[in-house]
């Protein structure tokens, strides 16, 4: 140890009193213990021991007041809620509601106060109309297109080339069609009855209608589907005793290679437009049972190909002539031309042989036989023939 220290003597080891030796209270408040030696600082630097004899613990009596119990004043509320009671609801039956409130600043909280009326009612009648007015258009329109009119039962095939015939009534959605195109005010097709007649023949105008004579109770119409094209389609109408129309078959036909002209010549390939009398039938095979004057002819007989390399063969089997350049009242081999050769002529109604013609008309030879069978002189009959377009006018 370094600088200069005074020994100190310690006070020699003394064991302690064995546990068992000391009473409790001895033990835990050091009653009769050896005092002990403790130092403390001299003025001079030196610490010097010096005695202190533990006093017995006597503990101090407990102040009962700390124990006391503290009395608060009682809690008083401010006030108190009265328990709530449902207001009973307002019987509309027996109290009378308020009279209005006007003239006055009351009067018009109270009016801006009313609950604002909705409208919802008469936006579902207008809706509802509106519904009701689209249906019944749509049932117009529905119902006009199920009236007959004129049209082909389906469109031309390759050219020359016409397609199996498939006989359909007059009464059809197709024939509406071309009643739209013409828009012939002689077809007025609400006045269909029950029995399909009709007041005039659809797709026919004013013009071609006046000039079906008024003893013609049969008529044969040939409308091609335009001006330049050699398909047509060919319905037979028949006239009740009331002046009413009946439609026959619509069967497919063919006509000149280059469509319909009002001004016919010889070798322009056109089947000529107008209205024209039937009076006289024939062809190479024996009469189908006609009413018209029938003339059973050799000379009926055409061979080769026609324009697209259709065959020609058995297409004069039956012919009814159509009375355009020629001699009523002869067979239809009578080469005599009232309007001159240049006009052309034997214009005929014969059978069809999948192609064009020069100037006829042709159907099927089922149907070619079927007509001449029905064609009646009585009846006076005659052919309305031309495109739609024409003979709508």
């Amino acid at each position: 140890m370094s600088g200069s220290h005074r020994a100190t003597d310690y006070p020699p080891y003394q064991p302690m009193p064995e546990p068992g030796s000391l009473t409790p209270q001895q033990y835990y408040y050091g009653e009769q213990q050896q005092p002990y030696e403790s130092y403390a600082q001299t003025p001079d630097g030196y610490y010097e021991a010096y005695e202190q004899q533990f006093q017995p613990y006597a503990p101090e009596p407990a102040d009962e007041s700390l124990y006391a119990p503290v009395h608060e004043p009682a809690y008083e509320p401010a006030y108190e809620q009265p328990a709530y009671e449902a207001e009973p609801a307002p019987l509309a039956s027996v109290v009378p509601a308020p009279a209005p409130v006007t003239g006055s600043r009351t009067a018009a909280r109270v009016n801006r106060r009313k609950a604002k009326k909705k409208r919802h009612g008469k936006a579902v009648m207008a809706g509802t109309a509106l519904l009701i007015t689209a249906a019944a258009g749509w049932y117009t329109v529905g119902q006009d297109g199920a009236k007959p009119g004129l049209a082909a039962a389906d469109g031309p095939g390759p050219e020359g080339v016409s397609k199996p015939d498939q006989p359909a009534p007059a009464q059809g959605a197709v024939q509406a069609a071309a009643d739209r195109r013409s828009e012939a005010p002689a077809a007025d097709r609400s006045q269909t009855r029950a029995d399909g007649s009709l007041a005039a023949i659809p797709g026919l105008g004013a013009s071609f209608t006046a000039r079906i004579p008024a003893e013609t109770t049969q008529v044969v119409v040939a409308s091609g589907q335009g001006k330049d094209t050699d398909r047509n389609t060919v319905t037979l109408w028949t006239r009740t005793p009331e002046g009413r129309w009946l439609a026959g078959e619509t069967w497919q036909g063919h006509n000149g290679k280059n469509g319909w002209t009002t001004d016919h010549n010889e070798g322009d390939l056109r089947s000529p437009i107008g209205v024209f009398s039937l009076t006289d039938a024939g062809g190479r095979k024996s009469d189908p049972g006609s009413k018209l004057p029938y003339a059973k002819d050799a000379s009926f007989v055409v061979s080769g190909t026609g324009f697209f390399g259709d065959q020609l063969a058995g297409s004069f089997d039956y012919v009814v002539a159509i009375n355009y350049n020629r001699v009523p009242g002869n067979s239809p081999l009578d080469t005599r031309r009232p309007m001159g050769s240049k006009k052309g002529g034997g214009i005929w109604l014969h059978v069809d042989h999948d192609g064009p013609t020069h100037g006829c008309v042709s159907i099927p030879e089922d149907k070619m036989a079927q007509l001449i069978r029905t064609l009646d002189p009585a009846a006076h009959p005659v052919i309305v023939m031309g495109d739609t377009t024409s003979l709508a006018a």
